[in-house]
């Protein structure tokens, strides 16, 4: 479901002109992409601010609402203050609904507490957070899951094990990371080693 934002067309740039666009409690923003001039907009700031909050947001679809027209966009970057760590500028691309995206999301790991291989005391690497994908925009999730609780120990969960929506597939040289992985030697091993410890002590006497 896309989000509508309404914004005011900046007919001044510029350092001076974002600054007094703050001043009045509001966000300088910028619209470019597929081939057309960028547009300087103003967005409300109070609005915007609690927005932001949302989950997943650079997974959705903007259609911003200026006097010019409406924009299908994606929320591509946002600037905060270094001290106060308020929003003070976004970047948003301009995108074709009908055509693919490319588009990175978080990767999250499910059922921990149910895990085989971290109940037999494996230990959980979860090397890669992110997943690229491509697809159309109104298919992309916010996110991507791992389910932990079939992995025992020395399974490992590559790009091509992940679960995408149907229209959702891998962004280049993603499907061979591992993102998950329990590492550890299996209970049975370690016993084994254990066991064997004190015979090899025995022997050497």
């Amino acid at each position: 479901m896309a989000i509508n934002l309404k914004a005011e067309i900046r007919n001044v740039a510029g350092k001076g002109a974002a600054r007094s666009v703050r001043n009045n409690k509001n966000i300088p923003a910028v619209i470019y992409g597929e081939k057309k001039a960028p547009v300087a907009i103003e967005l409300n700031g109070r609005d915007f601010e609690m927005l932001i909050k949302t989950p997943g947001l650079r997974t959705k679809l903007f259609q911003i609402e200026t006097p010019n027209g409406t924009e299908d966009a994606m929320l591509m970057d946002i600037q905060y203050h270094p001290v106060s760590d308020a929003a003070i500028h976004a970047d948003f691309k301009r995108i074709d609904v009908k055509s693919p995206v490319n588009v990175s999301v978080p990767v999250e790991v499910i059922n921990m507490e149910t895990s085989k291989g971290l109940k037999l005391g494996g230990v959980l690497n979860f090397a890669v957070r992110k997943v690229a994908l491509r697809g159309l925009i109104h298919n992309i999730p916010e996110k991507i899951t791992i389910d932990l609780s079939n992995l025992t120990i020395g399974d490992s969960v590559h790009g091509t094990d992940l679960v995408l929506p149907e229209g959702v597939e891998l962004g280049l040289h993603q499907a061979e990371l591992a993102f998950a992985t329990i590492g550890g030697k299996m209970p049975d091993e370690e016993a084994a080693k254990a066991a064997a410890a004190p015979a090899a002590e025995t022997a050497k006497k």
